[in-house]
């Protein structure tokens, strides 16, 4: 009997392990040298650009990086990505409230007047799907 529990739970975990996929997401059009390129993955409308699921950080040090996000289950994400030039952790704005450093989207969506909508920047992973890349173009005002 207790080999059909372990057996159980090695089968469960080989499933498990099986439906994990990966992302890729490669950023284009990164301008300037200085600061960092953040890249964070959200998985609810309450969670985008609040609190990551998971986040990535690379220098900027030349007009395009990628980072991978790998062991994600199938499910509905939103990516977006900040040129945090000045390495405050924050995006700055002006006066006016528009961005002075270089922002992205999945799905490379803008919001009217802000950041678009989680469902607007929603990409799909499916299960039988293992790897998706997406590419963010950054917008700089």
């Amino acid at each position: 009997m207790k080999k059909i529990y372990v057996l159980g739970a090695m089968l469960l975990t080989s499933i498990c392990a099986m439906s994990q996929n990966k992302l890729q997401v490669t950023v284009t059009n990164i301008k300037g040298q200085k600061g960092n390129i953040m890249v964070g993955i959200f998985d609810s409308q309450d969670s985008f650009l609040k609190k990551p699921l998971d986040g990535r950080m690379a220098e900027a040090s030349g007009n395009s990086i990628t980072v991978v996000f790998e062991n994600l289950k199938p499910g509905k994400y939103a990516v977006s990505v900040l040129h945090d030039a000045n390495k405050n952790k924050d995006l700055d704005k002006n006066k006016l409230g528009i961005p002075k450093e270089g922002f992205g989207f999945s799905n490379n969506v803008l919001g009217a007047m802000g950041p678009p909508t989680f469902e607007r920047a929603v990409i799909d992973l499916v299960p039988d799907q293992k790897d998706l890349d997406i590419d963010i173009k950054m917008k700089y005002m």
